[in-house]
C-alpha cells in the first residue's frame, strides 16, 4: 500500500512517499522536491555483530548519472567510487543519526540513498537527510527519535529555507542542519564573516522548519509505521563488571591527572593488560569486554573530574587554550608554508600556486565546472603514534579538508585580481584534538607566506561539552579524549569580524540553542586570542610571490582575434609556447593568461601575442616588410597577418618609374598609416616619412642586375 505526505516548504512542494519502491528493506521512502528525487532505505539485522566493539552503521549516498540525463565518463561508462560530494553528503546523514540508536544496539545497519532525479535547482543532500530520517521512522529498526534536516541561506538579510543552488551563490550564510522535535543535533556550513548572533538567528529559523518536517514524518509513521523489533542487546557479565571496577579502583582518576597524552595512555594500557591477565582463567576470551568496561569507567572518571573539580585531564581550566607556536617559511622550496602547533596538535601546511591548466574540473549532476581553490587534509597514522594501513583518503580526511577549505574561502581573492590556481595541503604531524582547526590556522599563515592577497587571517577552535542534567560545562580547545568522552564537538572558524565556517556534532539526544549561543561566544573569544598569536608571526600577506612560483600576465584581446593567436590546428600558439617556454591559456571572452616561472619568458610571449592581435592605427609608423610587388605599388606587412598598400605615388622621394626595379620581396623600411577604409583596407606611405632625403631601406639579397635581366625582361 502506498502512503505519502505532502507539504509546502520554501514555496515548493515536498512529497515523502513509501510503499512503491524497495519494499523488502526494513524501511524505504522516496522524497521529491521540485523535480529532484531520492530513494532512501534502511536495512538492519536483529543479532549483534560478533567481535565488534562499536556500532556497525554504514551510510551511503550515491548519485546516479541518469538522474540528470547524463552518461558517465570513462572507459566503463558506469558510476565508480563515490565522489567528494557524495562522501560529504553521506557524512551529513551519518552524524545526526548515529547517536540516536540505543547504546546496547550493535546489529549491523545500513542506510543507502540513491539520487534518481536531479533538476539542477534543488540539491539532493538535504533530501537524502530527510529521506533517511523518514525511512528510520517508519521502519522496525530501533531508533529513538524522528530526525529531519534543512539548508538555511540568507540573501540580502532574508532567511531562505532550502535555497536553490543558484540562490546559494548570493547568500552570506549557508548552513545545513539536522534535528528532532526536541533539539538541534547537527550543524554544518559556512558564512562570509558573519557575527555569532546572526548565525544563531539562522539556526532558530531552520529549527522551526525542521520541527514542521518532523511532524509530517510522524504523520506518515502513524499511518504506516512498523512496530520496532526486539533486538538482542549487548550485555556484559555483571560479575565481570564488578571485578574490573574493583581492580581499577581509583587508578583511572590518578591517570587522568597526567597531562602528557602518551604517558597517560601508556599507564591505562598497562592497567588493562594487568586486569586481562589476572582474569584470564575466570573470564576467558573476555579481552574485548574488559576493554569496554574500562573504557566506560574512564569516561565516568574524566567527566566527574570536570563536573566536580572543574579541571580537565591536562590540568587546564574549561576556558584555557593550550600553548600556541607559529612558524612561516618552514619549507625552502614551497611557494608558501607554515607550521602551526597547539599543544600536542601540529599541522604542516604548504601552498602551491598554479595556473589555469591546474584547475580541478568537476562533472557533477549540477553541471560541469572548474575549481581553482582546493584545500586537502591528510591524517597519517604516525600523527597519533599508531600503525595503520594507508588505503587512500578516508571520509574523515575529506570531511575535515572540506571544513577547512570552507573556512578560508571567504578571504580568498577573486580570480580576476589574482588569476592563480591555489592548492593548500595540510599534513597533520601530531594530533591530540582538533587537527582540522589547526589546519585552518596553518593554512591561513601559509597563504600569507605565499603572498596570496587574502583579505584577513582566519583561525579556528574546537569547543566541547560535558552535560548531565542541569550541570553544563563548555570546554575550549578540546583534547582528543575530551572529544571522545564528551557530549559535543563544536568547531568554529572565522576572522576577527565574524564566522566563516561552523560544524557541530551532538552525541547526546539534543542541545538547546541557549547553550549553543554560549559556546559560540566562548569560541569567539578563543578565536581572537589565537588570531593575536598568528598576527604576531605574520600580520599581512607578503608583497612578493616566491621566486619558485609562476608569474602570470593577463591581457585582453579582441575575441575575433583568438583564432589568429591559436592559428590553424593550434600552430601559432604552440610555436609561442615552444619559443618562449611560457604557458598560454585563452578564454572565450578574449582573456589571455600567460604563465611562466621565468618572468622574461612571459614578457616575450606577451610581446608576440600583442603583435599578432595589434590593429593598425592611422598616423602610426610601423617597420614594414614587402610581401608583394605590383606595377601600382607594393604591399607591405606592418603587423602579423596585416598588410597595407604603399601606392606608387607614396613611394620614395620622387617619381618611381618602375616599381619592380626599385623594390623586391623582403625589403624592409618604415611606413606610416595614412588611411583605413570602411572595409579595413590599409593605405600606407613611405613618402610621408621623408624629409627631402633619400629613404634608406634594408635590401634582401638579390642577384646583380645583369644576372636577373633575362628573368625580368618581358
Amino acid at each position: 500500500m502506498i502512503n505519502k505526505v505532502e507539504f509546502e516548504l520554501g514555496g515548493r512542494t515536498m512529497t515523502i512517499e513509501t510503499g512503491r519502491l524497495a519494499k523488502q528493506a526494513n524501511g524505504a521512502v522516496t522524497v521529491r522536491y521540485g523535480d529532484s528525487m531520492v530513494v532512501s532505505t534502511v536495512c538492519s539485522g536483529t543479532e549483534p555483530k560478533v567481535g565488534f566493539d562499536f556500532f556497525p552503521l554504514t551510510v551511503e549516498y550515491r548519485e546516479k548519472s541518469y538522474a540528470a540525463g547524463k552518461i558517465p565518463g570513462g572507459f566503463f561508462k558506469r558510476e565508480g567510487r563515490p565522489s567528494e560530494k557524495e562522501v560529504l553528503s553521506a557524512r551529513i546523514i551519518d552524524r545526526p543519526i548515529r547517536p540516536l540508536f540505543p547504546d546496547d544496539f550493535q546489529s549491523e545497519t545500513q542506510c543507502i540513498t540513491y539520487v534518481v532525479s536531479h533538476d539542477q535547482k534543488n540539491d539532493t543532500d538535504v533530501l537524502a537527510l530527510v529521506g533517511t530520517g523518514a525511512a528510520l521512522a517508519i521502519s522496525d529498526v530501533p531508533f529513538q527519535k524522528t530526525v529531519a534536516g534543512v539548508r538555511v541561506g540568507r540573501r540580502q538579510g532574508e532567511f531562505l529555507v532550502n535555497p536553490t543552488i543558484q540562490d546559494l551563490e548570493d547568500c552570506d550564510i549557508y548552513v545545513t542542519m539536522a534535528g528532532s522535535a526536541d533539539s538541534i543535533t547537527m550543524v554544518e556550513g559556512g558564512a562570509r564573516e558573519i557575527p555569532e548572533a546572526d548565525i544563531i538567528g539562522a539556526l532558530q529559523f531552520g529549527y522551526e522548519h525542521i520541527k514542521a518536517i518532523v511532524a509530517k514524518i510522524d504523520e506518515l509513521k502513524a499511518a504506516c509505521g512498523k512496530d520496532k523489533y526486539e533486538y538482542t542487546p549487548v550485555v556484559t557479565d555483571t560479575g565481570l563488571i564488578e571485578k574490573v571496577t574493583t581492580m581499577v579502583g581509583a587508578r583511572l582518576d590518578e591517570y587522568n591527572h597526567i597531562a602528557d597524552k602518551e604517558t597517560r595512555r601508556a599507564e591505562k594500557k598497562k592497567l588493562t593488560d594487568e586486569i586481562v591477565e589476572a582474569l584470564a582463567e575466570e573470564f576467558p576470551e573476555s579481552e574485548g569486554a574488559i576493554g569496554t568496561i574500562i573504557h566506560d569507567l574512564d569516561s565516568r572518571s574524566m567527566r566527574d573530574m570536570i563536573l566536580k573539580e572543574g579541571k580537565r585531564i591536562d590540568g587546564r581550566n574549561p576556558d584555557d587554550i593550550r600553548e600556541i607556536t607559529c612558524e612561516v617559511g618552514y619549507l625552502p622550496r614551497a611557494h608558501g608554508s607554515a607550521l602551526f602547533t597547539r599543544g600536542q596538535t601540529q599541522a604542516l601546511v604548504a601552498v602551491t600556486l598554479g595556473t589555469k591548466f591546474d584547475e580541478q574540473r568537476l562533472d557533477e549532476l549540477e553541471g560541469e565546472s572548474t575549481k581553482s581553490y582546493m584545500l586537502h587534509y591528510n591524517f597519517p597514522p604516525f600523527s597519533t603514534g599508531e600503525t595503520k594501513p594507508i588505503r587512500g583518503t578516508s571520509r574523515r580526511e575529506i570531511g575535515h579538508g572540506a571544513l577547512a577549505e570552507r573556512a578560508l574561502f571567504p578571504v580568498i581573492p577573486a580570480e580576476t585580481g589574482f588569476p592563480y590556481t591555489l592548492r593548500v595541503v595540510s599534513d597533520v604531524m601530531e594530533s591530540n584534538g582538533s587537527s582540522s582547526m589547526a589546519s585552518v590556522c596553518g593554512s591561513s599563515l601559509a597563504l600569507m607566506d605565499a603572498g596570496v592577497p587574502v583579505k584577513t587571517a582566519i583561525a579556528g577552535i574546537a569547543m566541547g561539552l560535558i552535560k548531565e542534567d542541569d550541570n553544563v560545562h563548555i570546554l575550549t580547545d578540546i583534547l582528543g579524549d575530551e572529544d571522545h568522552f564528551g557530549d559535543m564537538d563544536f568547531k568554529v572558524a572565522g576572522s576577527s569580524v565574524g564566522i566563516t565556517a561552523i560544524q557541530m556534532d551532538i552525541k547526546i539526544v539534543g542541545l538547546d540553542i541557549a547553550v549553543m549561543a554560549q559556546a559560540l561566544e566562548k569560541a569567539r573569544q578563543a578565536r581572537l586570542f589565537i588570531l593575536d598569536k598568528m598576527n604576531a608571526t605574520i600580520a599581512k600577506h607578503r608583497d612578493q610571490l616566491s621566486e619558485f612560483a609562476p608569474r602570470i600576465i593577463t591581457i585582453k584581446i579582441n575575441p575575433s582575434k583568438i583564432g589568429e593567436v591559436i592559428g590553424p590546428g593550434g600552430k601559432i600558439i604552440r610555436g609561442i609556447v615552444e619559443e618562449t617556454g611560457a604557458k598560454v591559456d585563452i578564454e572565450d571572452d578574449g582573456t589571455v593568461l600567460i604563465s611562466s616561472v621565468d618572468a622574461a619568458a612571459g614578457l616575450k610571449a606577451r610581446e608576440i601575442i600583442e603583435r599578432i592581435v595589434e590593429e593598425p592605427e592611422i598616423g602610426k609608423v610601423y617597420a614594414g616588410v614587402v610581401r608583394r610587388v605590383a606595377p601600382f605599388g607594393v604591399f607591405v606587412e606592418i603587423l602579423p597577418g596585416t598588410d597595407g598598400l604603399v601606392h606608387v605615388s607614396e613611394l620614395g622621394n620622387g617619381h618611381v618609374r618602375r616599381v619592380e626595379d626599385a623594390y623586391r620581396i623582403g625589403d624592409r623600411f618604415d611606413v606610416k598609416v595614412i588611411n583605413i577604409d570602411n572595409e579595413g583596407k590599409v593605405r600606407l606611405s613611405q613618402k610621408a616619412l621623408l624629409d627631402n632625403k633619400p629613404q634608406g631601406r634594408e635590401r634582401s639579397e638579390r642577384p646583380e642586375r645583369s644576372e636577373r635581366s633575362e628573368r625580368t625582361r618581358r
